[in-house]
């Protein structure tokens, strides 16, 4: 019981630190996807040259698209003309950033981590779009109408036909709307996942655990790299994840590369990027993020040691100068809003469970009276 009790303290804790951030970070996002619809990006890329991939590279840090609902607006783009180059530069600085994810960022790491984080998130995907462009076959679409499936994606990435809107009050229906309703049905599952995980860090794992066992970065940042490729995590739920990881004792670096890592890449993204942009572009992809994600790593390890930061001491003091009664009433909010998408998005499963169970009590009653 100690301990259960001990992971939910630091868990709300940690929720408490961190959902000012969260919900201005969400609506950042919205203000952004309503001011910048990816239409307006589509006409932009349209070029096969690395003004193209630069561009893609820019224009994805702070989109609020997560790593599979990146995918289906990769395949607009592709569809509208933009170049393999530009295309995987989108596809890797878009879930790797966004304004949620800088928001919470910011909250819980430090501001070097911060702003460090686009930096890197910039780099990478450019330099894969630098890779993919020289070296590439810019080839016609692969299976392309395979990889534009609806089931891959979450509603914040899934095209939608919505309605244009006038207005000051329409504009901010519409920012709410996709903020609090459609972006926080996508992420709360995710966001209350990586905020539980590191709290059972927090709660559980001793004191300077990752000094003792990663301390060397030959072993840390090819372990978080391993870690972070198969899995599917957001940009937004890792970072409290990475946050508790470096306060145990993992090195910034090493949590970079968690940070990079996890949120471009998963088994299915990889999938349907091998089925839609060919084997050579998915081993570029891959490859850009595995080189780039560790040497960025070591960078950042290098800058904490000139600047003479102990990172254990920076993490998440920045939502310390917050009052405590904002940080409880933000905690409340995102708390209500996060359970609400969650039972939303589940409570199909939970009435048909319910059923089948009472059907099956009722059946046992009933042959229990016949008997």
């Amino acid at each position: 019981m100690e301990i259960i009790v001990a992971i939910i303290t630091s868990i709300w804790t940690i929720i408490e630190d961190s959902a000012v951030f969260i919900l201005f970070g969400f609506a950042l996002a919205g203000v952004i996807k309503v001011y910048l619809p990816l239409d307006a990006v589509k006409k932009s890329l349209g070029g096969r040259n690395f003004a193209s991939v630069t561009k893609a590279a820019l224009v994805g840090v702070p989109l609020p698209l997560c790593s599979c609902s990146v995918i289906p607006a990769a395949v607009a783009l592709r569809k509208e003309g933009a170049s393999k180059g530009a295309t995987s530069a989108f596809l890797i600085s878009t879930p790797e950033s966004g304004a949620d994810s800088i928001s919470i960022s910011y909250a819980m790491l430090d501001p070097l981590m911060t702003i460090f984080r686009p930096i890197a998130a910039f780099l990478t995907a450019f330099f894969a779009g630098l890779l993919e462009t020289l070296f590439g076959k810019d080839d016609p679409l692969v299976n392309l109408e395979e990889a534009d499936t609806g089931s891959e994606c979450c509603s914040s990435g899934c095209s939608k036909d919505v309605p244009e809107s006038h207005g000051a009050i329409s504009r901010l229906k519409e920012i709410f709307h996709f903020s609090f309703i459609e972006l926080m049905d996508d992420l709360a599952t995710w966001i209350l996942f990586g905020l539980t995980f590191a709290g059972v860090i927090m709660a559980l794992v001793p004191e300077e655990f990752f000094t003792e066992y990663f301390n060397d970065s030959y072993i840390a940042m090819p372990a978080m790299l391993l870690l972070g490729v198969p899995i599917y995590i957001c940009a937004t739920s890792s970072t409290p994840m990475a946050a508790a990881m470096i306060m145990k004792g993992l090195s910034p670096g090493a949590a970079l590369v968690f940070l990079l890592a996890g949120p471009a890449t998963n088994i299915s993204t990889i999938m349907i990027l091998r089925n839609f942009m060919g084997t050579r572009s998915m081993w570029i992809y891959l490859f850009s993020i595995a080189f780039c994600s560790i040497a960025l790593g070591i960078t950042l390890d290098l800058l904490y040691i000139s600047l003479a930061i102990n990172p254990s001491a920076t993490m998440g003091k920045v939502a310390e100068i917050l009052p405590e009664p904002v940080e409880t009433t933000a905690a409340l909010v995102f708390s209500a809003l996060a359970a609400k998408s969650i039972l939303k998005q589940y409570q199909g499963a939970l009435i048909g469970g319910a059923s089948s169970l009472w059907k099956t009590v009722s059946g046992k009653q009933q042959a229990s009276t016949a008997d």
